[in-house]
Order: structure tokens, then C-alpha cells, then sequence
């Protein structure tokens, strides 16, 4: 009877050590790697196009869903800073009170540039001048009632593209007058396709990347060349143009980490800035943070 009691014993013991085991192998399994897993990412609205292409790319490489979660930029600061997401997609790095908060909490914030962008400048086809100055657009935001700009037109009151032109003129906040917004770079194409004499302010990628909902806006719009302040050349914002440095309204674009582990976020920002990643932005019109390298195979002989 002993025997029997010790034998069942041993084996109820061997039986749990095999459950034991086996759940916390599973729960290996299941943990987040930079490779694997699931994670959230919030992006600036005004890049969505890109990002989107990337994550399709990664996804299909690698056991990882990315959940993309795109607003303006005011919006996207407040859920990054509240924790909705460890990780983010800028056009500028966080500024000191930001990385500030982030150290509080023993999290130094891995910043990686990956490409950079340009901001375009858009108007109706039907408008005849395809040139702006950018002199011209600082007076407008200034409130000088003799500039030549009649209209601007943003995606956001909160976005990138209104921070990046206040700060340019040195203005806090927007005139009251003649100045629009809506919700997205689709909403401000759609609106100067059909609006003659307004001036569209959109990311670059928008154009370059149009969903279906804007394809057909874009054959009645102009994309104008800018002159830079204090130059008296126009510049298209082409990926040539960005690469030489003579567009005037290139602004570069990071992918923060404040996740605080090895997780996901950090092996999406290793693909962006990585081989496949930077062949991505490059075939976007972007410029890349690192140009990607070419192979060239070289035969002796033609069959």
C-alpha cells in the first residue's frame, strides 16, 4: 500500500513539473521580441502613406502585428506622453521637457532618423502661377494685409505642417482670417482641387502616395516650387531636390522608442533604418536616411 501511495506521488509530482514546464515554455513563446509580437504605433498623419507600406513589408517578413494609429501631431504627443504607445513617428525629436518625463520613469528615448520628408505646397490647376515664395507666406502669417497669398489651407489645426510654418514665422498661433483646416491631407487636395486662389498645405507623401479616395483630385492641382527666404531660385519638392538640400521645406523624420525593453519597437526602427526599409523610402520619393547600396554582377560572357 506504501508503495502504491509513493508511486502515486511521484507521479502526480512528475505530472505537475510537465504542466509547470510546459506553460512557461509557452509563455517564452509567447513574449514580445524585437522580431515578434504584437505592438501599437502612433504616426504623424502627414506620413501615413509611408508607414503603412513599411509595416505591410515587415508584417509579411516577420511574426508581428503593428496596429497604426495616425493623428496630428499635438494629438500624438498627448497619447504618447499618457502611454498609450511606447513608440512614435515624428518630424521632430522630443523636445527637453519631453525627454524629460520620459528619464523620470528611468527611460532614455531611442531616437532613430530614417528618412527625410518635404512639405508641399498645392493649388488649384486652374490657377496659372505655379510659384510661391516663401517671404510671401511668412508676411501672410504675420497679418500683413498686402501679402500675395490670398488663402492657406492645413490638414489640422494641431498637425506638424502648422507647428513647422508658425515656428518658420516666428508666429504663435494662425490668422483668424483666410486661413482653413480640416481633418486630413485628403480633405485639404480634395478641397483646393475643387476651390480656385487657396494655397494647400500637405506632406509630400500624400501626393506621391495618393489613396484611391484622392487619385482622381490630383489631375486638378498644381504642386508649386517654393522660394527658399532670402534665395532667388524655385525648388520642386522632388527627391533630388531634398538630396541637394535646396527644397526649403525638408524636414526629417524619426521613430522614438520609450517602450524601456528590447520589444518590437525597436526592431521596426531597425527595419526602417535598415537595408529593406531605406529601398522603401526611396522608391516612396522620400529621401533616405542611408542610401541604399546597388549590386552590380558583372558576367564575362553574354548567353
Amino acid at each position: 500500500m506504501r508503495k502504491l501511495i509513493l508511486l502515486l506521488t511521484v507521479s502526480f509530482v512528475f505530472v505537475s513539473g510537465l504542466f509547470i514546464s510546459c506553460k512557461q515554455s509557452g509563455s517564452k513563446q509567447d513574449k514580445e521580441t524585437i522580431l515578434k509580437g504584437k505592438v501599437t504605433i502612433l504616426v504623424d498623419e502627414t506620413v501615413k502613406p509611408l508607414i503603412e507600406d513599411q509595416i505591410a513589408v515587415f508584417e509579411s517578413t516577420y511574426n508581428a502585428k503593428i496596429t497604426l494609429v495616425a493623428k496630428s501631431e499635438k494629438e500624438l504627443i498627448q497619447s504618447f506622453m499618457k502611454d498609450t504607445s511606447g513608440v512614435v513617428i515624428l518630424s521632430r525629436p522630443l523636445d527637453t521637457t519631453e525627454t524629460k518625463f520620459f528619464e523620470r520613469f528611468k527611460i532614455k528615448p531611442r531616437v532613430t532618423k530614417f528618412a527625410t520628408d518635404a512639405i508641399a505646397f498645392i493649388s488649384n490647376a486652374k490657377d496659372l502661377d505655379t510659384l510661391v515664395a516663401l517671404k510671401d507666406v511668412v508676411s501672410f502669417l504675420k497679418g500683413d494685409a498686402q501679402s500675395k497669398i490670398k488663402g492657406l489651407v492645413f490638414d489640422n489645426p494641431n498637425s506638424s505642417t502648422v507647428r513647422y510654418l508658425t515656428e518658420l514665422a516666428a508666429v504663435k498661433e494662425m490668422p483668424q482670417k483666410d486661413v482653413y483646416s480640416f481633418k486630413s491631407n485628403e480633405e485639404v487636395v480634395k478641397f483646393v482641387a475643387e476651390n480656385e486662389g487657396m494655397i494647400g498645405v500637405v506632406g509630400v507623401n500624400w501626393l506621391l502616395q495618393p489613396t484611391s479616395n484622392i487619385k482622381n483630385y490630383l489631375t486638378n492641382i498644381n504642386v508649386l516650387n517654393v522660394e527658399g527666404l532670402n534665395k532667388k531660385s524655385y525648388f520642386a519638392p522632388t527627391q533630388n531636390n531634398l538630396a541637394e538640400g535646396t527644397y526649403p521645406l525638408a524636414r526629417d523624420l524619426f521613430i522614438i522608442n520609450c517602450q524601456g525593453t528590447s520589444g518590437l519597437g525597436m526592431g521596426f526602427a531597425s527595419f526602417l533604418a535598415g537595408e529593406i526599409g531605406q529601398r522603401i523610402v526611396l522608391k516612396s520619393g522620400m529621401l533616405p536616411s542611408a542610401m541604399p547600396g546597388r549590386k552590380i554582377l558583372i558576367k564575362n560572357r553574354i548567353k
